[in-house]
C-alpha cells in the first residue's frame, strides 16, 4: 500500500481497532486534484475527519487511490455515499482529469467499489458552495469593499490550474456554476505584459487564464520575462519561483510573482463584472493562501479595480483569501446534505 501524509487535525484521543469498520453508513469525500488526492470521512451536522493526503501519481487509478485511502482507515465497502471533487469538467459518465492522466467511469466505480450514492462534481463547483459554510477564521480580506447579501459571488483560484466558479442566489438557495473559465483568453493589461503573452503565443497558440495562473503558469511567466531580457532561463520550480529569498537574489522571479498577482486581479475583476459578484470575491487554490501577506501588499487589488469607468463598482466589491484546510470538503458535505 502507497503511503499517505495526514493533514494536520486537532488531536483525539487514541484507539484500538480489532479491524475493519463496518461502513454501511459512512461518506467519503474526495478532493481530486492534479497533484494530490484529499479523503475525508463526513458525518452530519459535522467537519470532515480522517483526513488523508494522497500524492495521485502514486497510483494508476482513481480507485487504485480510493482503496488505498479505505485500507489506511480500516473502511470495509459497501460505502453509503461517496462525494467526489474533481479538477476537470463533469460532463456525463466518464470523467477525464485535465491535467492529470487520470480517467474514470462513474458508473463503473460505483459498482466496482460497491458504493451506495455516487455523486462527482467539478472541484470549482464544490469550493464555490463552500463559501456559505466557511467560518470567520477561515477567510482573509485583501482590500477594501463590503458584500452584498443575497448577491452572486465568484470564486477562482491557482493550484496545479485554474479553477473559476460562482454563486447565483436563487429562491431554492446558493447555485454554483460549473464552468471552465480557467481555459477563457489571457488580456494584457499594459505593454510589459503584452510582450509576455506574444512569446507565450507563439509557444502554445492559445494563451488561457491558467497559462500564467497556475504553478506551471509561474513558470511560464519567468521564462518568458527572462528570454525578453535575454538572460538565462534556470529551472526553477512554482515555489522557487515565489520564494522570497530566492526572489531578493533572482529579480525575475520576484518580477514572475508580482506579475502573476496583478494578472490574477485582472481575472477577478472581470469576473466579478461578468458576475455582478457584488456579493464578493473569493480566492481559493493552493498557491495564493502560501504567498501571505506579500499578496495582500501586490498589485493584485490595485489590478482588480483597474477597469475604466467600472471602477468605483469594483472597489466596493470586497475580495478574500479562502484559507480553510480543504474548501471543497466543506461544498461536498452540502451537496450531500442537499441530497440526504
Amino acid at each position: 500500500m502507497s503511503r499517505a501524509s495526514r493533514i494536520p487535525r486537532k488531536k483525539t484521543a487514541s484507539k484500538v481497532r480489532t479491524g475493519r469498520r463496518a461502513s454501511p453508513g459512512i461518506r467519503l469525500l474526495g478532493d481530486i486534484g492534479a497533484t494530490n488526492a484529499r479523503f475525508a470521512i463526513y458525518r452530519h451536522g459535522r467537519r470532515a475527519a480522517e483526513t488523508r493526503i494522497i500524492p495521485v501519481e502514486q497510483h494508476a487509478t482513481i480507485r487504485e487511490a480510493i482503496e488505498a485511502y479505505l485500507a489506511a482507515e480500516q473502511i470495509a465497502v459497501p460505502l453509503r455515499a461517496v462525494a467526489l471533487a474533481v479538477a476537470s469538467p463533469v460532463i456525463g459518465d466518464q470523467i477525464t482529469m485535465t491535467n492529470h492522466p487520470w480517467s474514470f467511469s462513474q458508473s463503473g466505480l460505483r459498482h466496482d467499489l460497491h458504493i451506495g450514492r455516487l455523486v462527482v462534481i467539478n472541484d470549482f463547483t464544490a469550493n464555490a458552495l463552500a463559501v456559505p459554510r466557511l467560518g470567520a477564521e477561515e477567510r482573509v480580506a485583501v482590500g477594501a469593499g463590503e458584500a452584498v447579501p443575497d448577491a452572486p459571488i465568484a470564486v477562482l483560484g491557482p493550484g496545479t490550474g485554474l479553477g473559476v466558479s460562482g454563486l447565483i442566489p436563487t429562491k431554492g438557495g446558493w447555485v454554483a456554476l460549473a464552468g471552465e473559465g480557467g481555459h477563457a483568453s489571457m488580456p494584457p493589461a499594459d505593454d510589459r505584459e503584452s510582450e509576455v503573452l506574444l512569446r507565450l503565443r507563439r509557444l502554445f497558440g492559445h494563451v488561457s487564464a491558467e497559462r500564467v495562473l497556475s504553478g506551471q503558469g509561474l513558470v511560464n511567466l519567468y521564462s518568458a520575462l527572462a528570454d525578453i531580457e535575454g538572460v538565462q532561463i534556470n529551472p526553477y520550480t512554482p515555489a522557487q519561483i515565489t520564494d522570497p529569498e530566492i526572489g531578493e537574489r533572482e529579480p525575475l522571479c520576484k518580477a514572475a510573482t508580482a506579475m502573476f498577482c496583478a494578472m490574477l486581479g485582472t481575472v477577478a475583476g472581470n469576473l466579478a463584472l461578468t458576475l455582478g459578484a457584488r456579493g464578493g470575491v473569493y480566492i481559493a487554490g493552493g498557491i495564493v493562501p502560501r504567498l501571505g501577506m506579500r499578496f495582500a501588499d501586490s498589485g493584485f487589488r490595485e489590478r482588480f479595480e483597474r477597469m475604466g469607468r467600472f471602477r468605483d463598482y469594483l472597489a466596493a466589491i470586497p475580495t478574500w483569501i479562502m484559507t480553510a484546510a480543504v474548501p471543497a470538503f466543506l461544498g461536498l458535505a452540502e451537496v450531500l446534505e442537499r441530497n440526504d
